[in-house]
């Protein structure tokens, strides 16, 4: 007998748990920088907010109301992002995406090293400090902030090395968002070409899959394609880290969200049926990615993007303008 009025009684107590939760989130007085930004947050879910729009509006609520959930801010944008990049598969296919790879590789084998060598040498030039210098370079070269997250256990880097170089790298992603489709249409790039050049230029893949997906959708699948191939490149680069500062190998994570996306591409391909479910995949993915980019700029306030200093962000802006100025010239040349 008691047991089984201890079963019974167990639904009413969770049921008076859930309510009481209910009553404590209607009690609670929400801030006026909480409401304006919960209200950018929906504005993002709605078709009339790009993912250029969406991370200047970030950018504002940063550096005019601060972000009320800045400590949730690096988990979130990462999860989100994930999400969106797999997502995204369900809208390509295998076929082009091989040939889009295969288009890709080398200049991405060109690009990495070459942008490695010059971004250590300019290192040593603008006295930064090594690691700092090599996060920078690692983060231009292959995929912005994840090769920098995978990379510092690896060299053992402190928080404040691994601070100052995602603040660089955060900094430049903004400003490519917004720059990189006026002068791909300036200069009357295809799509192909504007595609891969995302890929080799813009440092993460948010912000890459964000001006691909403004330019159009062939740019976007290129863009996607060549710049998640090149985000393999974090375990050579890995190694030859952890050789070059003598550090052993570490700990080397692999972003598995490529497998995922590549999974998705092969269903999208091969299995025809799931179609209806695939179109709205892809359009929530690129609602996530916008909305990633809304929070990727509203935390980028005034205090980090002083904390950066001038001398990294010099490092950052002219390796960025070298990869850039360098990635174009090849494709439009060859």
């Amino acid at each position: 007998m008691n047991t089984a009025h201890a079963t019974a009684e167990r639904p009413a107590t969770q049921l008076h748990l859930w309510k009481q939760r209910a009553q404590h989130l209607l009690d609670h007085r929400f801030t006026t920088r909480q409401l304006v930004f919960i209200g950018a947050v929906i504005l993002c879910l709605t078709p009339i907010m790009s993912p250029p729009l969406a991370l200047l509006l970030g950018l504002i609520i940063a550096q005019f109301i601060g972000h009320p959930y800045l400590h949730l801010n690096h988990k979130a944008t990462h999860w989100l992002l994930q999400a969106s990049v797999v997502g995204l598969g369900f809208g390509m296919n295998v076929h082009s995406a091989v040939q889009a790879g295969k288009e890709g590789v080398l200049f991405t084998v060109a690009s990495i090293a070459g942008t490695l060598t010059v971004g250590i040498l300019l290192g040593k030039w603008l006295k930064i400090d090594k690691i700092t210098a090599h996060l920078i370079a690692a983060g231009t070269a292959i995929c912005g902030g994840s090769a920098i997250a995978a990379l510092s256990p690896v060299m053992k880097a402190e928080e404040k090395q691994l601070s100052v170089a995602l603040g660089t790298i955060f900094i430049l992603n903004s400003v490519a968002l917004l720059v990189f489709p006026a002068i791909g249409q300036w200069l009357h790039l295809t799509q192909n070409q504007f595609g891969l050049w995302c890929a080799l230029a813009i440092h993460d893949t948010s912000s890459v899959v964000g001006a691909a997906a403004k330019f159009g959708p062939e740019a976007l699948q290129v863009a996607t394609t060549v710049k998640l191939a090149r985000a393999l490149w974090i375990i050579p680069v890995a190694l030859g880290t952890a050789a070059l500062f003598k550090t052993g190998k570490g700990t080397i994570t692999m972003p598995y969200f490529i497998g995922l996306f590549i999974l998705a591409m092969i269903v999208h391909t091969y299995v025809p049926a799931i179609q209806p479910v695939a179109d709205v995949l892809v359009r929530l993915a690129h609602i996530g990615l916008t909305l990633t980019l809304f929070l990727i700029g509203a935390g980028l306030s005034g205090k980090v993007i002083r904390a950066v200093g001038w001398q990294p962000l010099a490092q950052g802006v002219v390796l960025w303008m070298l990869i850039s100025a360098a990635s174009l010239w090849a494709i439009l040349t060859f």
